[in-house]
């Protein structure tokens, strides 16, 4: 535990947390939203699931492999903070390990799946988090935040860990080779209203993913969460504008990705 933590960052961890773990839900609308409305049950369950993976490896063993020690969730330590610790970790790995599910929605059967995410949250991300993040709650640091390698919210740690995962599926998984071709349609989004609604609960989580990485509710937190919207509003611009000009047409699903 940090040596100046007080009651207040441990509150302010646990209301993060909670604004990280709305991810899943815009991430579930999003996915569902862009899906064919045939396979939006197929999404929702994925999403699900792939939490509940994530929550029971990350807790078996995913944390002390990440971090070098089991967690500590008693009741009577001080003010909570392994606990409170542990939880924002959680949501995390959890992030993490449902990127992958967009990018093989509809092409992935279930167990396959939930086999996936037992490993991304079990083993592929809790040794990359170690390396940069293991001494983040007061042990030794790891290799790579040793060599002054700095990931504040996990734009390495989190996304692009996910990310890499997600490529090396579809790889193995492969194209439609010819399904699309002489004339076929490609599968449409069966719902931009949801996918909206989706990506606005993605922008909303951001500001406990990106304002409880501070670990502390200090004077950092309130620059950080406007960096983040101005990042968003930006973001979102900038891709509606490079769809305009490549497709001449405005392109709703371009602005919410």
């Amino acid at each position: 535990m940090p040596p100046h933590a007080a009651p207040l960052d441990v509150a302010w961890m646990i209301v993060a947390a909670g604004l990280v773990f709305v991810m899943q839900v815009g991430f579930c609308a999003l996915e569902a939203g862009f899906v064919r409305a045939r396979n939006t049950i197929n999404v929702a369950a994925k999403n699900l699931i792939d939490f509940c993976v994530a929550g029971a490896v990350f807790w078996a063993f995913g944390f002390a492999l990440m971090f070098g020690a089991e967690p500590s969730l008693s009741t009577a330590q001080g003010i909570g903070w392994p606990a409170a610790f542990f939880l924002f970790q959680l949501m995390f790995c959890g992030t993490a390990t449902t990127i992958v599910s967009g990018a093989v929605a509809e092409r992935i059967r279930y167990v396959g799946y939930v086999a996936v995410s037992a490993i991304v949250a079990g083993v592929i991300y809790p040794i990359a988090g170690g390396w940069a993040w293991a001494g983040a709650d007061g042990g030794p640091a790891g290799w790579l935040e040793a060599a002054g390698f700095v990931d504040f919210a996990g734009s390495t740690v989190v996304h692009s860990v996910g990310g890499w995962v997600a490529l090396a599926a579809v790889l193995v998984i492969g194209p439609r080779i010819g399904r699309f071709q002489d004339g076929g349609t490609t599968p449409q989004p069966h719902s931009l209203p949801l996918a909206a609604i989706g990506a606005m609960l993605l922008w909303f989580g951001w500001i406990g993913f990106n304002g409880g990485s501070t670990l502390a509710l200090d004077g950092r937190v309130a620059p950080i969460i406007v960096h983040t919207m101005l990042a968003g509003c930006f973001g979102g611009l900038a891709a509606q504008a490079v769809a305009a000009a490549i497709t001449r047409k405005a392109r709703v699903d371009a602005l919410l990705n």
